[in-house]
């Protein structure tokens, strides 16, 4: 074995021990609010009687804050951890799609110029405040707080779904502010970060991920749970660190919590089949898709630019879109086919990296991780940001540079 890669996995090895009983708070706090942002304009107008715009702000100026902090704290800090991510190839297709993106706000056709510069600014502020994360304290200790601060997030965020009234389709969130699909996303998301947690002995986390998992399947997200169960199960298939007996009994849990919520999926399918043609349905979602379709091909190259789909795309059926309900096709209406091209590019290369880990059990996960959002981006994705948020991209590219590849370990 390469001397380097023993001495780097000695370091992670080290690192995780100590990260298993210590915690900075200040990256949980950040891992918190990347998760529980998506319940301020919630809490603006059911809690506070504010319009739902208030609660944006909010998010916004404590991103911002969050970047200012982040900033103080990293001065004087070594630069090592910011270097070592820039050479990994999927993060320079990261700074390449800021770069085009912050560039598109020349030509966008976005119903507010400046709304659409706060959410660039923010958009990339998650990445910067990762990034100057890591180069305050070990990697392990700011990754574990980061993702424990989500999981925590999450939880909350599932805690107050179970509280809430359910939609008149039966399905978990609010009829106006609060999607099932997000839900769902933030359970799911939040699931592989406390399985990334246990496999490096940070803490149990099984409680948490029983309660992220029979919320993601309360919240009845069809393709976010469709896409949870393709990462799942390629993660049980291929995880040889796993033996038959826990594969087997991690199914059966599986099935009967399916068997649990039967009645409920039973009833929610009669109430889908029979909504006609809304943007929920498959019907409707086909309808949104031909409509970006149709546009994205107007403006081939470079797409219609940053924030161009709230307020300028009509409703339908009284639905207003925040996104093409698809990645690809988001990223072909937004910026054409260099849109595309930087999508494909950067999961590519991203998929390319992780296969090279050496280290099955955390190699398998993440993979199975990627194949998740993947097939999650086939009838969902995010208004600004990839389906694989950018600063999660940051994160696994430092693990990626800190951990032995399969080819140093058979040097």
């Amino acid at each position: 074995m390469n001397i380097h890669a023993i001495s780097r996995t000695s370091l992670a090895l080290n690192s995780s021990a100590i990260s298993a009983t210590t915690i900075m708070p200040f990256a949980a706090s950040v891992g918190f609010y990347f998760s529980f942002r998506l319940f301020f304009p919630l809490l603006a107008v059911r809690i506070f009687g504010q319009d739902a715009q208030y609660g944006v702000i909010v998010s916004l100026a404590l991103n911002y804050l969050l970047l200012c902090l982040a900033a103080l704290g990293a001065v004087g800090a070594a630069p090592s951890a910011l270097k070592s991510v820039s050479r990994l190839p999927s993060f320079r297709w990261v700074l390449l799609f800021f770069g085009f993106s912050g560039i598109s706000l020349l030509w966008s056709v976005t119903a507010s110029l400046p709304a659409a510069m706060a959410f660039w600014v923010g958009m990339v502020a998650d990445t910067a405040i990762v990034i100057l994360l890591l180069r305050r304290g070990p990697l392990d200790l700011v990754v574990n707080s980061l993702m424990r601060g989500y999981i925590w997030g999450s939880c909350a965020i599932a805690i107050v779904a179970w509280l809430m009234p359910a939609q008149s389709d039966l399905r978990l969130g609010d009829e106006q502010l609060l999607g099932p699909n997000q839900i769902g996303w933030s359970c799911a998301f939040a699931f592989f970060l406390a399985q990334y947690l246990m496999r490096r002995k940070s803490g149990n986390w099984t409680v948490p991920a029983i309660l992220l998992a029979v919320t993601l399947l309360r919240s009845l997200s069809k393709t976010t749970i469709i896409a949870f169960l393709v990462g799942q199960a390629y993660i049980l298939l291929r995880d040889r660190s796993m033996n038959r007996k826990t594969k087997l009994l991690f199914g059966s849990l599986a099935l009967f919590v399916v068997l649990v919520f039967w009645g409920l999926l039973a009833n929610y399918y009669v109430v889908y089949t029979n909504a006609g043609n809304q943007a929920e349905t498959l019907t409707g979602r086909l309808g949104i898709w031909l409509y970006f379709l149709t546009e994205a091909v107007q403006k081939l190259w470079i797409g219609h630019g940053f924030h161009s789909v709230w307020k300028v795309i009509p409703p339908f059926n009284e639905f207003e879109a925040r996104h093409a309900h698809n990645e690809l096709l988001q990223q072909f209406y937004a910026y054409g086919a260099a849109g595309v091209f930087m999508l494909v590019a950067l999961y590519g290369s991203l998929w390319r990296q992780l296969r090279r880990l050496s280290d099955p059990s955390l190699r398998v996960l993440f993979l199975g991780m990627l194949l998740f959002v993947i097939v999650r981006g086939f009838a969902d994705t995010e208004p600004f940001d990839l389906s694989l948020p950018l600063w999660f991209i940051a994160i696994i590219g430092a693990l990626i540079q800190h951990s032995p590849t399969r080819a140093e370990v058979l040097a």
